[in-house]
C-alpha cells in the first residue's frame, strides 16, 4: 500500500489522503482548506485524476473533511462515498450551503469586477447542480459491521465521538501474503461530549494515522467550562449586553443548545432568550434528532420527554429576521456562523456588537491560523468586518472545554489502548502541535512516529 498525505498535515484543515493497493485507489476524507488564501488553495487540481478513485471513506461532515466532495464530481469521480447514515444526511445539507456560498461568492465578484469596467465572470468551486450530482454516490453503513470490497481489502467504522455520525475507520489490506490493518482515527471526540457517545477504541493495528489538533495543551473540565459559561453569561446580562457565540452549525451550536437547556431546567439560569442565526444550523438540529442511535444515556432520556425545551428558542429564516436580531441591546445570546468568524451572520453581529464593552464573545471551538477568530482571541484590538475597522471593547472568553477534540490526555489515552506497537502518522495539527505532540507520543510510548508534509508519500 502506499499513502499520500495530501491534506490536513502540518494544518488542521484540508483533510485528504490518498491510498493505492491491489490495482485500487481511494480517499480518507475530501476537506476544504479554510483560512489564509483559502479560495486559491482550494481551486488548485487535485494531485490525483479524480475518475481513478474507486472509494472515498469520510470521516465525518465537518467541512474541512467534506467540503471539497462536489469539486471532486465535477472533476470526473464517479466512484462511491462510504460513511455512516448520520454522516451522510450532515454531508447533504452543509454541502448544499456551501454550494449556496460558491454561488453567491462568484456572483458577487462578477458585479463587482462589471463595476470597475472590468469585464470578467468568475465561476463558483462548484455548484448546487455539482452537489445534487453528489449525493446518490453516498453509501450509507452502520457502526462496526466489518464490510468487504474486494481486491483483499475491508473496513469498518467505530464512533469516533467527535459529532453525530462521526467515524474512525479501521482498513485491512493483503497486498503481501500477511494482512495488516491501517486506523484512520479521524476527529476523535472527547470523553463527556453533550448528546453522543463517547469515543470507542481499537486495540491492534499495524499503522495509526491520529489527530493531533489539542496535541500540546489540555481543556478544562465539562464542570469548569460550564461554571464559566454560566459566569459569562451573568455578568454581561448584569452590564446590560449581549453574549454572542460563534459556533459551527454542525455539532457544536446543538451542544450549546442542549447544555444551555440543561441549565435553565437546573435554576443556574432563567428566561434566556436564544437565537441561532443560521438556517444550516437548524437543519443541522433537525438531523440530530433523527438519529437517536447515536445517543448518550443521558441524552436519549432528555429527547424522549415531550416538550423539554426549558429556552426561549429563536431559530432566523430570512435575512430580515437575522437584522432584527440587531436591534436587541441586552439579555440576547445569539449563536451563528461561521465557526472561526472567516464569514457568515456572525459578523453581521460583531459589526452591532463587538465594539460594545457589555457585550461579550465566547469562543467555544477551535480558531485556524489566519481566521478572523483566531486574532480576537490573541488580543487584536482592531479586527476588519465587512469593509470595516471594529474596535474590539466586548469581553473575550475562551472556554476549551466546550471543543468536540480530545485533549492531549485523551489523545495519549486513544493511543495508549493498542497492545502492539504500531507505526504512527501524526496529521491534523498545527505544524509546532504535531512536532510536539510526536516528541511526546516517542517518549511515552517508543513508537515510530512521522510528522508527514503535505504531498509525502509512504509505502507501508
Amino acid at each position: 500500500m502506499k499513502i499520500r498525505f495530501l491534506g490536513g498535515v502540518r494544518t488542521v484543515t484540508g483533510t485528504c489522503f490518498h491510498i493505492s493497493v491491489n490495482n485500487m485507489q481511494m480517499l480518507i476524507d475530501c476537506g476544504m482548506y479554510q483560512g489564509e488564501n483559502a479560495d486559491e488553495i482550494n481551486k488548485i487540481s487535485f494531485n490525483f485524476k479524480p475518475e481513478n478513485i474507486n472509494y472515498l471513506f469520510l470521516t465525518h461532515a465537518h467541512i474541512d473533511h467534506s467540503g471539497l466532495i462536489p469539486k471532486l464530481v465535477k472533476d470526473g469521480f464517479k466512484g462511491r462515498i462510504l460513511t455512516t447514515s448520520a454522516t451522510a444526511d450532515l454531508s447533504e445539507i452543509m454541502l448544499y450551503d456551501s454550494a449556496h456560498i460558491q454561488e453567491k461568492d462568484a456572483e458577487w465578484l462578477t458585479k463587482k469586477a462589471l463595476r470597475k469596467g472590468i469585464n470578467a465572470v468568475f465561476e463558483p468551486l462548484y455548484t448546487v447542480q455539482d452537489v445534487k450530482t453528489s449525493i446518490p454516490m453516498f453509501e450509507r453503513k452502520s457502526y462496526g459491521k466489518v464490510e468487504h470490497i474486494g481486491k483483499g481489502v475491508k473496513y469498518r467504522f467505530i464512533d469516533a465521538g467527535h459529532i453525530l455520525g462521526s467515524a474512525t475507520l479501521e482498513l485491512w489490506y493483503q497486498d503481501s501474503p500477511i494482512e495488516k490493518r491501517i486506523v484512520f482515527s479521524g476527529d476523535i471526540g472527547k470523553k463527556g461530549n453533550p448528546i453522543i457517545n463517547d469515543p470507542q477504541h481499537v486495540e491492534t493495528a499495524d499503522y495509526v494515522v491520529i489527530e493531533s489538533t489539542y496535541g500540546n495543551r489540555m481543556h478544562k473540565s465539562i464542570e469548569e467550562s460550564i461554571d464559566e459559561l454560566v459566569e459569562a453569561i451573568m455578568i454581561t446580562f448584569k452590564k446590560g449586553g449581549n453574549v454572542l457565540i460563534p459556533a459551527f452549525a454542525v455539532g457544536r451550536t446543538q451542544d450549546i443548545l442542549y447544555t444551555l437547556n440543561k441549565l435553565v431546567k437546573q435554576e443556574r439560569l432563567y428566561n434566556l432568550h436564544v437565537y441561532v442565526d443560521s438556517p444550516l444550523a437548524e437543519d443541522a438540529t433537525k438531523v440530530y434528532l433523527a438519529h437517536p442511535e447515536c445517543f448518550d444515556e443521558e441524552a436519549m432520556k432528555m429527547f424522549n420527554r415531550k416538550n423539554d425545551t426549558a429556552l426561549h428558542l429563536h431559530f432566523t429564516h430570512s435575512i430580515e429576521d437575522s437584522m432584527r436580531i440587531n436591534k436587541i441591546k441586552s439579555g440576547a445570546i445569539i449563536i451563528a456562523g461561521s465557526g472561526m468568524c472567516d464569514g457568515g451572520r456572525i459578523q453581521h453581529h460583531f459589526k452591532h456588537n463587538l465594539w460594545r464593552s457589555e457585550c461579550s464573545v465566547i469562543f467555544v471551538g477551535f480558531q485556524a491560523k489566519g481566521t478572523l477568530g483566531r486574532k480576537i482571541i490573541e488580543g487584536a484590538k482592531i479586527v476588519h468586518v465587512l469593509g470595516e475597522d471594529i474596535a474590539v471593547k466586548a469581553k473575550i472568553y475562551t472556554i476549551g472545554g466546550f471543543s468536540a477534540h480530545a485533549d492531549q490526555k485523551e489523545l495519549l489515552d486513544w493511543l495508549g489502548v493498542f497492545s502492539n506497537k504500531p507505526e504512527v502518522f501524526i496529521v491534523h495539527g498545527e505544524e509546532n502541535v504535531s512536532i510536539e505532540f510526536e516528541n511526546i507520543v516517542k517518549k511515552k510510548f517508543g513508537f515510530v512516529t512521522h510528522v508527514p508534509e503535505k504531498g509525502e508519500e509512504f509505502e507501508i
